[in-house]
């Protein structure tokens, strides 16, 4: 279905210095055998004088290896690889980045036959197709050694064109991967002059808390754990407007008799209860429903906003499934307002000191009871839809397959202002009791 007519390695244009390294976080290392962040946007194909207006070869592909290339100049760690010592001493490992220009890897392919309709158009996520349009896929971030820590597949439709990043998650949060596909857009186009702040990348905000580099147990050794998506996994998306989640988030706060529930909060309730209806689990079943906070304003100081690396933390709200359908959206929306306002800086230095004495590294297929939670990831904050690279903005957002499971759940900003899109990853038959439940659907934009 898809071809490569290229593959080539993309540099920094200015990389003058092969000893810089960045060193790896407990947010960082504890995606090692987890698969690489993969997003990518969809455009409507250029016309021809777009493509003259982009530069003197008149060709996109070229054009967006160019400009990638000078983003690679402002986020040089990300044409490096990891770096892997063994410490002899007390058989464990430390990683870092090794920031040695060995390049990024950029693709450039061709969908015979498929058409922008061909995406957009199904009730569910056409995997066979959209991973198809991801590199890096089921790679555990760990192979980072040797192979890229950046991945770039440009794929030409018959009416559009999808630019596709595979990034490595031991590196990378949603934040970093905005704030880079943010920074390439703009270099793109041209707006050179009007850039975002550059990455910071020292660990300076981690004196007193972490001595680097930190040992840990090698993931190789665990390797035959990694993660592998379960293939009869469906995705589907769902469209919230401005006005329903203002009604949501108005239900919830009224309920709870309060003016502290968030947008965010009550979408969340909303899912959390119709997927825990629709799973027709036992009163008594205990769910979960995580939250993956952002911490870089939980430290102290602060760590800046363009601080390059992982920096997100997973919460966990607890109810029973009786509770949860009994209690009303705000009771939902409370127990998740609750629990992110508790979170403190004091608690958020314990982890990572805690980490450190006893590491330990994601593996959802481990995890117990993982039928029973949904995990919320991503934020409806980034900067999505303003990703011009010279020919107009994205028309859609979709994911790859990577370190998706039951009860993946990605929030994403909508096309129109204010409005949310969320990427549900389920078993089958929860997806279809969801689209069936009418408490849950009088919400959704159809």
């Amino acid at each position: 279905m898809v071809r490569f007519l290229s593959t080539s390695t993309i540099r920094a244009t200015s990389h003058n210095d092969s000893t810089r390294r960045v060193e790896l976080t407990p947010w960082d290392l504890r995606h090692l055998i987890v698969g690489y962040i993969q997003r990518g946007l969809l455009f409507v194909k250029p016309t021809s004088s777009q493509e003259k207006q982009l530069d003197e070869e008149n060709n996109v592909i070229d054009h967006l290896a160019s400009s990638l290339s000078r983003t690679l100049d402002i986020f040089y760690p990300l044409a490096g690889r990891l770096a892997m010592i063994e410490n002899s001493e007390d058989d464990t490992t430390s990683f870092f980045i090794d920031c040695n220009n060995h390049g990024a890897q950029f693709v450039h392919a061709v969908a015979d036959g498929i058409t922008v309709a061909d995406i957009l158009e199904p009730i569910y996520i056409p995997d066979h197709i959209v991973d198809s349009l991801f590199l890096m896929n089921s790679v555990p971030n760990y192979e980072g050694v040797s192979k890229p820590l950046l991945a770039v597949q440009v794929t030409e439709l018959v009416d559009g064109i999808f630019i596709g990043c595979s990034l490595n998650h031991a590196v990378s949060d949603a934040t970093t991967f905005w704030h880079f596909f943010n920074t390439w857009s703009e270099i793109s186009r041209g707006n050179s002059d009007n850039l975002q702040p550059y990455p910071i990348f020292e660990r300076s905000g981690f004196d007193g808390v972490i001595n680097f580099p930190i040992h840990i147990p090698s993931p190789l050794k665990v390797k035959a754990e990694k993660f592998i998506p379960d293939q009869q996994l469906q995705r589907r998306y769902f469209h919230f407007t401005k006005e329903k989640i203002a009604e949501l988030k108005a239900k919830a706060n009224k309920e709870m008799d309060t003016d502290r529930i968030s947008s965010l909060q009550a979408v969340v309730g909303h899912f959390w209860r119709s997927t825990t209806r629709c799973r027709c689990l036992d009163s008594g079943e205990k769910v979960i429903c995580i939250v993956a906070l952002g911490t870089r304003h939980r430290m102290q100081p602060p760590l800046p906003k363009q601080y390059f690396g992982n920096a997100v933390h997973g919460e966990i709200v607890i109810s029973t499934a009786g509770d949860l359908i009994e209690h009303g959206i705000g009771w939902a929306a409370w127990r998740i307002n609750n629990m992110i306002a508790s979170k403190t800086t004091q608690e958020v230095r314990k982890y990572l000191n805690e980490w450190v004495k006893n590491p330990w590294v994601v593996n959802t297929t481990s995890s117990p009871a993982i039928s029973n939670k949904v995990l919320l990831g991503s934020s409806p904050w980034f900067n999505v839809y303003g990703n011009d690279f010279g020919w107009g903005k994205p028309i859609a957002l979709r994911g790859g397959f990577g370190a998706k499971f039951d009860g993946s759940l990605l929030v994403f900003p909508g096309k129109e202002e204010g409005s949310f899109d969320f990427e549900v990853c389920l078993l089958p038959e929860t997806l279809v009791a969801m689209g069936e439940d009418a408490e849950f659907m009088e919400a959704v934009a159809t």
